[in-house]
């Protein structure tokens, strides 16, 4: 056959819709509104995103502080369950607070989705919840991209990314250099498995022979509903506890890894930090325990157990900081403290030291969860 009676091949028939991508545009345009702050300069559509760094001049020494991240296979479960608005939310939690455990504010975010195909409705949906994210931890959606991969994704595939930048005066960065010795370990709960270990969490699903859609009492919904449980978000409340200057010496996001390993990553080399087992898990994460006989340690490294942040605090200020979460709506409670590396010898619990490349300190995770 002569090129000539061969069918022209356009890039809707290399499987890209142009349009499709205009009308997701449209879409989510009333959603990308309400997440911005006053510095942003111009509008959705343009090839990249402004914000008016001019008050950045007043401090002192400004530090930017970065991140990147997505959401791993949690997507693989929304798009089992054709639900799409919270996964954004997810995305927006996993970026934001990593930048507020340096002491930073988070200013702006970007986001990227890749699929297969571009269905309008859904990618709207995917970015109103990161919308949604970003009004809840105060930070602009400034920009974003959709770029759609036949071939490469299934029609229905997509896996989602972010990026966002914060700031923070140099003085007053948390991290292990203001760790001491006494210092009090606060836990904040989170909303249930978050965003990391799902690729355990379906593979003990998968091998229980349980659909999404199966209701569990104990959960008081399907599996589903409650693996999509958005990540908690603690950018605003963290913040007003750092600025009221009662002692955070240092913050720990837990993600991947587990508490253990992300604790030890803020702690100064040679110290160890003391965490009792005193609060129930939410009942999530002992079904995937039982479901799956998972054994505890490899259930620790990764999963959250209902501790979504932790925090090192002054002695005299913990009470003072509990206050302040409180009255942002954040729980909180005592799990430890930065005790002398020798308690370690007397103890038979095993020692996380160190995660992620990080030279940092050691964490011990004593007692038992209560019944």
């Amino acid at each position: 056959m002569s090129s000539s009676d061969r069918q022209p091949i356009t890039y809707a028939s290399a499987g890209v819709d142009v349009h499709a991508g205009d009308r997701a545009v449209e879409l989510m345009k009333q959603s990308v509104r309400r997440a911005t702050r006053p510095e942003v300069l111009g509008g959705l559509g343009g090839f990249a995103g402004m914000f008016d760094a001019s008050a950045l001049k007043d401090l002192r020494r400004p530090v930017l502080a970065t991140s990147t991240d997505g959401v791993g296979t949690k997507v693989a479960i929304a798009q089992a369950m054709d639900k799409h608005d919270t996964i954004g939310q997810d995305l927006v939690g996993m970026v934001v607070d990593d930048i507020v455990v340096t002491g930073a504010e988070p200013l702006f975010m970007t986001d990227y989705i890749a699929c297969g195909r571009v269905v309008p409705e859904r990618i709207a949906a995917i970015v109103a919840g990161i919308a949604h994210g970003c009004e809840l931890a105060g930070v602009a959606l400034v920009g974003g991209e959709t770029a759609e991969h036949p071939g490469l994704l299934e029609p229905d595939e997509y896996d989602v990314a972010g990026a966002a930048t914060g700031v923070v005066e140099h003085d007053l960065v948390l991290g292990p250099h203001r760790v001491r010795r006494g210092d009090v370990v606060l836990a904040l709960p989170s909303s249930g498995l978050h965003s990391n270990g799902y690729s355990l969490v379906r593979r003990v699903v998968a091998a229980a022979g349980w659909g999404w859609d199966r209701h569990v009492d104990e959960l008081g919904r399907t599996i589903g509903e409650e693996a999509l449980e958005p990540t908690r978000i603690y950018t605003r409340a963290l913040l007003e506890v750092v600025r009221a200057d009662v002692g955070v010496h240092a913050l720990s996001h837990v993600t991947g890894g587990g508490l253990a390993a992300n604790l030890a990553r803020v702690l100064p080399a040679g110290e160890l930090a003391t965490v009792e087992r005193c609060w129930s898990p939410p009942p999530v994460f002992g079904l995937v325990q039982e479901l799956g006989r998972v054994p505890l340690p490899d259930l620790e490294q990764t999963l959250n157990m209902g501790v979504g942040f932790v925090a090192v605090v002054a002695p005299e200020g913990a009470a003072r900081a509990q206050e302040i979460l409180q009255a942002q709506g954040m729980e909180s409670w005592v799990v430890g403290a930065i005790a002398d590396p020798a308690t370690a010898q007397a103890h038979r619990d095993p020692v996380v030291q160190g995660a992620k490349g990080v030279d940092g300190g050691a964490v011990m995770m004593v007692g038992d969860y209560p019944a």
